[in-house]
């Protein structure tokens, strides 16, 4: 079984970067921090449903301080030669209620720079990789409308998607039925 709390790979962004992607850790607190400063306000908007000019200390701490049990978090981790920063986050969580055992909640954010060249995708594919080992059968997040990049990820994963609008929020569902 994969260990999540130590997962590490190395992979390749679709433009050809090298990327090292892997868990959380607490040490990636200001990594985590300069990441979120480098946000520009609507990515901040779309991320976490509001307007933010900084994380608490609680929701720092709640984003690097993972159990590794309900939740998986991984950070995609850019070259060397540019310094290598913390290009993205992704993550899902056990959903709460009767499903938590087989449906998680998804979400991610893309560092600046690194926006729309493919670091949520690829983090998906790592997160997909981990859920399915360990049985879960489907991903759920809460998009806003306005998300298109974000929508197009999900498009474009290749899973069976369903979606459900509520108003300026659009539930999507991945199916993670195992490859044959």
């Amino acid at each position: 079984m994969i260990d999540a709390k130590h997962y590490f790979a190395d992979d390749t962004l679709s433009d050809g970067t090298p990327v090292v992607v892997r868990a959380i850790r607490m040490d990636d607190r200001s990594a985590i921090l300069a990441a979120f400063r480098g946000l520009d306000r609507e990515s901040v908007y779309t991320r976490f449903f509001t307007y933010k000019k900084a994380l608490t200390d609680q929701e720092l701490h709640a984003i690097t301080d993972v159990d590794f049990d309900h939740v998986v978090a991984l950070v995609a981790i850019g070259p060397p030669e540019k310094g290598a920063p913390l290009i993205g986050g992704g993550r899902y969580a056990a959903a709460p209620g009767r499903d938590a055992a087989t449906v998680a909640e998804l979400a991610f954010v893309s560092a600046g720079e690194w926006r729309g060249r493919g670091v949520a995708s690829l983090l998906l594919r790592h997160l997909v990789r981990i859920a399915r080992e360990r049985g879960l059968t489907r991903f759920e997040a809460e998009v806003l409308a306005q998300n298109g990049a974000m929508l197009g990820v999900f498009r474009r994963s290749g899973l069976p998607m369903t979606t459900t609008v509520d108003g300026d929020t659009i539930h999507v569902s991945l199916a993670l039925a195992p490859l044959a």
